[in-house]
């Protein structure tokens, strides 16, 4: 996997641990089916690395863009939301802009909120760009916002006649995992790791020994993320059904068996947001979520309520997204 020529963003000026304490931020209303909307911009409001650098104004302080940034749209947000403690405000600095987070977003419609973080997300990384889009892959992948939520994935080819080895890499900002088999987030993690048989009609043309042959195909956590997004497919691809069973997941995870090689002490990972979702279909429904502040308290944000709670309530929910940062 090629290293970056440069890096759009030093890894080492990630912190992890908030750089200001302060009372736990506001609630945000309901503008008609937005809490797909509020659940995810909570998450990302007491995303620890993302919020110490959006409040420090080093991306608005450069930013030359004339028109709509996600990046300048959450810095705004955010400051209001955590300069409001105790109420609640509209988050019409990013409704008004759902248009261009995603061209299908309307509002006033219900949006499937794993759907919608992946977009704000990506919206983000497209304003860190906004003036580097000549950079190769390798650069792209080193924005802050890459810094933040982005790592790699290693899918490993086996070839079981000759034995030859096939590596390819792919960036995630997140990772999605099959929950149908599972009862609980490692159980889950095993089977997103489980290596694959590949034969018959769905053989693997071997490069070396240049035959359709059988082959072992494995996925791996190559290079690990500073936060941790993994969403739990409760949704049925073909039914739309929900699976609504409930997931057993961790406050505290190890990554280290789901990585294709650990060097030193395996990463640790630390619970600090879930977003659950309530209903029958992600388009229909309700979304909510738990954050832990940076007074070190867990709350539930359901639209604009903010009510303090206890990391037994937290762990005790049908989750749909789970955030996890990297311990230091």
């Amino acid at each position: 996997m090629a290293l970056p020529e440069r890096d759009l963003f030093p890894p080492q000026k990630i912190c992890m641990a908030w750089q200001q304490r302060r009372s736990v931020g506001g609630g945000l209303c309901n503008l008609g089916n937005t809490c797909f909307l509020n659940s995810v911009l909570q998450c990302l409001t007491y995303t620890p690395p993302l919020a110490n650098y959006l409040l420090s104004h080093e991306h608005s302080r450069s930013c030359k863009e004339q028109g709509f940034c996600m990046m300048c749209t959450m810095e705004g947000h955010i400051e209001e939301v955590l300069s409001c403690s105790g109420s609640a405000i509209e988050p019409t600095l990013v409704v008004n802009a759902l248009p261009r987070i995603g061209e299908h977003f309307q509002l006033g419609a219900q949006e499937d909120a794993h759907e919608f973080f992946c977009y704000a997300v990506d919206a983000m990384q497209r304003a860190c760009l906004s003036r580097s889009s000549d950079w190769d892959t390798s650069c792209q992948a080193s924005t802050v916002i890459h810094q933040v939520f982005g790592g790699f994935l290693r899918s490993r080819v086996t070839c079981l006649s000759c034995q030859a080895v096939s590596d390819t890499y792919e960036a995630f900002l997140a990772i999605p995992l099959d929950i149908k088999a599972a009862s609980s987030l490692t159980g889950a993690l095993e089977d997103f790791v489980k290596p694959e048989q590949l034969d018959g009609e769905n053989g693997y043309k071997c490069s070396k020994c240049e035959q359709l042959a059988a082959a072992s195909k494995r996925l791996t956590i190559h290079r690990s993320s500073n936060v941790l997004t993994l969403c739990l497919k409760r949704f049925d691809a073909f039914s739309g059904r929900k699976i609504n069973k409930v997931v057993r997941y961790p406050e505290y995870l190890d990554l280290g068996a789901y990585m294709s090689e650990v060097a030193g002490e395996a990463p640790l990972y630390s619970l600090y947001a879930v977003l659950v979702h309530e209903g029958s279909g992600c388009q229909t429904g309700h979304y909510y979520c738990f954050v832990k502040a940076s007074d070190g308290c867990w709350y539930e944000m359901n639209d604009d309520s903010v009510v303090l709670c206890d990391i037994k309530t937290v762990l005790r929910q049908r989750a749909y997204l789970l955030f996890y940062a990297r311990r230091e």
